[in-house]
């Protein structure tokens, strides 16, 4: 083994004195947007959208140098070394109209050297396998949002696409995450200069050989303390040696559940500090950072409410409970381990990016069920108003760490009624309220929203949700349920996606004002269909598809062609006085269809239904 050398690497350095090679027997990039968004929360977490002299370690990277000097083989780390090259990408496409920022960002994505055949332009990330360089280089050549990437990369002519989708994709949710958090230039360049000189990995060097015997090493024996150890041997300092067996197992029940679901053992103990205990910072705000977790159970009033010193067992108890609870919400089970249909929905809605409502969902725990099965559905209404109008996390942070105290004021009454009394006004003060704050701004962004404007699982659960709404109203039901039953249907697009060339003449001729790539990505220009439906109507005219929507089995689909009339007020009847039916499919009915699901959105989002 050659010798093993080792540096730190700050973001902007790496990527100023280093080119990275991702050999073509390394496996694709697979991070998806639970991964992505996370790293880059993480980072944008640390620092708090301000500066700081703070450093923020993410890992290791492995890699083995090649002959050409400053050129490196990816042993390990890809996946980060890749996130971290497209939000380069995206960061220069943002700042743009800044000549001195777009050159500089320019610099760490490209470079020129001299090699065997003389000056040499080469990006500073080339994956070899499939066609990645290529995605890759159309990315960075596009310099602009996530449509424009996608473009070029089309325009590559790359027949077999694959797994190659997860770096546009990648692209797409980073360059969401910037627009939802840095709504302007400044802020943006205040995260850059955190993750430019503040965010930091260690660059492990030898050759291939050796790097792989050190990967398999670090996979088999581990390095380093993990985060956890320190708080587990700040426990173990407070019981006798006998003890330690005891200690040692019911330490098990905190991070064995979370390795083998793969949580970061550090958000967990966050989330759990800021939901179990009243949090008062010297720099005046109730959030606890990652770093600052283990300085919070040190300190004398910390320890003191903890009772980890008196009461390690208990204490650890406590832990393994919450961290059963932790991961069953994850699973979408309630706070009894069993199946819960509010946890299912909201799982829909937030993903496994978004999670900050865990701080919630955990100081609400010991509600008695079906006091905590209404508070989740009043929490996903909550949530689709701030998820649906992008508003910035850092808000909700802040908010929700003070309400855990509220909350578990609220779990402390004794019985179902009380709860549910305390429970309500709480609804109404925080989530209600925070509902009507948003209201015209949910409106307005509703009105220009797009199948760009949010993942595309968003989009879906937005329309099941409204779907299963309009079936139940139409059924003359209002009990809601997990969504399952809607999930498998299809998104539709009623003016076709790939349209023959005579359906895109005739949209032009009879709307010559209106783009019809642009309409066609309107939320009013969709409908959840059942897959065999959706295979038939293909490509066709909306008249074609006409009689294949009459046969769906659900009635929004079908009402979009005709509506059931039965009696004078019927649920059939008052429901139709919110849809619409349409003869012809145009930039006005689009508009229209779009208005429509604006109103259902009000009806479905609410927050007192019981």
């Amino acid at each position: 083994m050659s010798r093993i050398e080792n540096h730190k690497y700050t973001i902007e350095d790496a990527f100023k004195e280093c080119f990275y090679v991702v050999p073509d027997y390394q496996r694709e990039y697979v991070w998806g947007e639970t991964q992505v968004t996370q790293l880059l929360a993480d980072i944008h977490e640390q620092f708090d959208g301000g500066t700081s002299d703070t450093e923020y370690f993410i890992g290791t990277v492995l890699v083995s140098p090649s002959e050409v000097r400053g050129h490196y083989e990816v042993i390990d780390g890809q996946q980060r070394l890749t996130t971290l090259f497209l939000l380069l990408v995206a960061l220069r496409a943002r700042l743009k109209a800044d000549t001195e920022y777009h050159q500089l960002l320019n610099g760490l994505l490209r470079a020129s050297f001299t090699g065997e055949t003389g000056i040499v332009s080469q990006l500073k990330l080339d994956p070899r396998y499939e066609n990645a360089g290529e995605v890759i280089g159309a990315i960075v050549s596009a310099d602009g949002n996530p449509d424009a990437a996608t473009a070029a990369v089309r325009a590559t002519g790359i027949r077999s696409f694959g797994s190659l989708e997860n770096l546009l994709e990648a692209y797409a949710n980073i360059w969401r995450f910037l627009n939802d958090n840095f709504g302007d230039d400044d802020a943006l360049k205040a995260f850059w200069g955190n993750l430019a000189g503040n965010v930091v990995f260690i660059q492990i060097s030898t050759d291939v050989g050796g790097a792989l015997k050190i990967f398999e090493t670090i996979n088999e024996r581990g390095v380093g303390l993990n985060p956890m150890d320190l708080l587990k041997n700040l426990l173990f300092t407070q019981v006798k040696p006998e003890q330690f067996t005891q200690l040692k197992d019911q330490w098990k029940k905190v991070t064995g559940p979370l390795d083998e679901h793969g949580e970061k053992p550090l958000r967990f103990l966050r989330y759990y500090v800021m939901a179990s205990y009243p949090i008062d910072m010297p720099r005046g705000d109730s959030i606890v950072r990652e770093d600052e977790i283990y300085g919070w159970f040190t300190t004398p009033k910390n320890a003191r409410l903890a009772d980890y010193q008196g009461k390690p067992s208990e204490f650890i108890r406590k832990l393994a409970d919450a961290t059963k609870l932790y991961i069953g919400f994850k699973d979408g089970l309630g706070n009894t381990a069993q199946a819960s249909k509010a946890m299912a929905r909201l799982r829909k809605l937030t993903g496994g990016a978004f999670s900050l409502h865990y701080i919630l969902l955990l100081a609400a725990a010991p509600l008695e069920k079906d006091n905590f099965d209404w508070f989740v559905s009043q929490l996903e209404n909550f949530l689709f108003s701030y998820i649906f109008t992008k508003s910035a996390t850092k808000e909700l942070e802040r908010d929700f760490s003070r309400w855990a105290d509220e909350l578990r004021d609220v779990a402390a009454e004794k019985g179902g009624d009380l709860q549910r009394k305390a429970l309500e006004e709480f609804v109404t003060q925080r989530f209600a309220a925070g509902i009507k704050d948003k209201a015209d701004e949910l409106t307005d962004a509703l009105k220009r929203y797009t199948t760009a404007s949010m993942q595309k699982y968003r989009t879906k659960y937005m329309l099941a949700a409204i779907t299963e709404h309009v079936e139940l109203a139409y059924q003359g039901s209002k009990s809601k349920g997990d969504l399952d039953n809607y999930w498998p249907l299809e998104l539709e697009h009623i003016l076709p996606n790939t349209p023959k060339k005579k359906l895109r003449k005739s949209w032009a001729k009879a709307n010559p004002e209106s783009d019809y790539d642009e309409f066609k990505e309107r939320l009013g220009n969709f409908i959840l269909l059942e897959k065999p439906i959706n295979v038939v109507v293909g490509r066709k005219f909306f008249a074609e598809k006409a009689p294949q929507y009459r046969s769906s089995g659900n009635y929004l689909a079908r009402s979009l062609i005709e509506k059931a009339e039965v009696g004078k007020n019927s649920s059939i009847t008052r429901i139709n006085a919110h849809l619409r039916s349409y003869d012809t499919w145009d930039a006005d009915a689009i508009e229209d269809h779009q208005s429509m699901f604006i109103e259902l959105v009000r009806q479905v989002w609410g927050t007192q239904d019981a």
